[in-house]
């Protein structure tokens, strides 16, 4: 299942977590939050974001 999650810390700082999401969907799905919520101050990527580029990458390299 695809969710998106924010979390709001006791100092009011807001985070954004995307799962079930697979390479770059989860920065298409999350950028109306992103807009909307203001300037980004850093990035995670997780395992999820690489599973997509992995895939192409070994696709080339078994075309080749």
């Amino acid at each position: 299942m695809k969710t998106i999650e924010i979390i709001v810390s006791p100092t009011g700082q807001l985070r954004l977590e995307t799962r079930g999401f697979q390479g770059t969907e989860c920065r298409e799905a999350s950028r109306f939050l992103e807009a909307a919520l203001g300037q980004q101050t850093s990035e995670t990527l997780t395992a999820e974001f690489h599973v997509t580029e992995i895939t192409q990458q070994n696709q080339i390299e078994q075309k080749e």
